[in-house]
């Protein structure tokens, strides 16, 4: 039986988007739907990492969304009396991802970018305005049912992927349920487009007011968000007024300097699916987790996942790769969201303590931790992967390899491909890795390492010798070692 595509992914947002563009770079057929007509105008996303961005550039687009990004040097938590009571600072630096580490984003310019790149590869198509009714899987290919503006269609495709939201049809229909973190936390979220910056906050802020918990963020070109905690006996009807609204920035005294773009009302909770697979059927994005705002990590999450999968798709797709390489992926992406979570309930707890003597302890700890030189600096390591398609017992396998940049700007990722990469200090003579031999070497120094592997998602396969190194990679991808055999 014909198949219509290689990959059907059900969602035209950042992750799916981004996941289709990988694909379609390395020869897969990708089919994209989207249920709405158009993208959706107001921002959600504020921000985007250093590693976000990187992926990013692989699909084209990283120069547009830096075009119309604002970056910030802090990120502040203060009590409510404006005391700091921790500061995470340098995120504008340029993080191992080879980008400034934090970006504040208009998600529909990302959006946008992002298919626009799309429309330009030629094993790619995108439907606006389709929506899945249900899908089967056969075993060797899935099979979707789909609404059209012109009528029924039926799509035949080897995978299916369910990058379709925190509701997620796709996530329903394959039976899958959330794992519930318990954290669950009714906000206000308000964007606001700005006339007068020099009236707005330079850093970024949590105001850890126990009478109204509140985050005032920067955003993409000529916007600014507050977020305002929902208190038990208020309502959404009630906070969205924007007689209310007004209300809560007036001791902001932004009065003239900001316009009202949007409210809306989220829960902000935290939840991971039971399985990201199932099948030939894979989740990502928010419908395979959703994370607390505090972190700024929702929109990266998902860019990993499509990191993640793209290479492993097409490896089985285009590869020969044996299926049960797929089964990796949640092995390796799981224990980095979940410590992403953590990180953002550890936030979110802090912030939104209501009780005013729990408040008053936390400022105590934090005033006595800062006297004491013990608090730290910016938000804690991510784990590298422990499994997984990785060289087991190798220095460094499943560490985040970073981006090295010439003097000239020039990046690594775009002389050496979107590949996995083998290099090796015999390579370092290469003329066209000239400008990195120096950072490479002293990469391969401290590790005490002829070479190293790379995984097309910059992921560190292992370290070793050169022809070690190829063969056990050439046996990993083929027989998936992330899937415990």
């Amino acid at each position: 039986m014909a198949l219509d595509c290689d990959v059907l992914i059900v969602g035209g947002g950042p992750t799916g988007v981004t996941l289709a563009v990988l694909l379609a770079k390395r020869g897969v057929s990708v089919i994209v739907l989207e249920k709405e007509a158009d993208i959706y105008p107001l921002p959600r996303a504020a921000h985007i990492d250093h590693e976000g961005m990187r992926i990013l550039q692989e699909t084209g687009v990283a120069e547009d969304v830096m075009a119309t990004s604002r970056r910030v040097a802090r990120y502040d938590f203060l009590n409510a009396k404006g005391d700091l009571l921790l500061r995470f600072e340098g995120s504008d630096r340029i993080g191992p991802g080879g980008w400034p580490g934090a970006n504040m984003i208009h998600q529909p310019s990302v959006e946008a970018a992002l298919r626009r790149a799309l429309a330009g590869e030629k094993t790619a198509t995108f439907h606006s305005g389709w929506e899945l009714d249900e899908f089967q899987d056969n075993g060797d290919f899935v099979t979707a049912h789909i609404t059209t503006p012109e009528g029924q269609r039926t799509i035949r495709s080897r995978f299916l992927i369910g990058a379709d939201g925190a509701r997620s049809p796709v996530r329903k229909g394959a039976g899958i349920r959330f794992d519930d973190l318990r954290f669950e936390e009714p906000w206000l979220v308000v964007d606001m487009l700005v006339d007068d910056y020099s009236r707005l906050p330079a850093a970024n802020l949590q105001i850890c007011n126990p009478e109204r918990p509140t985050t005032c963020v920067l955003m993409g070109e000529g916007r600014h968000r507050w977020e305002f905690m929902i208190k038990p006996n208020e309502t959404a009807e009630q906070v969205s007024d924007d007689a209310f609204i007004e209300q809560l920035l007036e001791p902001w005294n932004v009065r003239g300097a900001v316009r009202l773009e949007r409210k809306a009302v989220y829960t902000f909770r935290a939840r991971i699916a039971e399985h990201w697979s199932k099948g030939r059927v894979l989740l990502a994005g928010d419908a395979a987790h959703q994370t607390p705002p505090f972190a700024g990590q929702g929109m990266c999450s998902g860019l990993r996942d499509a990191a993640n999968i793209a290479w492993k798709l097409a490896a089985v797709v285009k590869g020969g790769a044996d299926v049960e390489l797929l089964k990796s992926y949640q092995k390796e992406r799981e224990p980095h969201l979940r410590a992403t979570i953590d990180m953002a309930i550890m936030m979110g707890r802090m912030v939104c303590t209501t009780n005013k003597w729990s408040a008053l302890l936390r400022d105590m700890k934090f005033k006595l931790g800062r006297m004491l030189g013990k608090l730290p600096d910016g938000p804690p390591a991510y784990p590298p992967m422990s499994e997984g398609v990785l060289l087991a017992g190798s220095p460094d396998a499943g560490r985040y390899f970073p981006q090295f940049l010439s003097q000239n700007g020039g990046r690594i990722d775009e002389v050496l491909g979107n590949e996995h990469w083998l290099i090796g200090r015999d390579r370092l003579n290469d003329p066209a890795l000239a400008p990195f031999a120096k950072q490479l070497s002293q990469w391969l120094d401290k590790r005490d390492a002829e070479a190293v592997l790379v995984r097309p998602d910059r992921y560190v396969f292992g370290t070793g010798s050169n022809a070690p190194l190829f063969e056990a990679w050439q046996k990993a991808v083929a027989e998936a070692p992330g899937t415990g055999r």
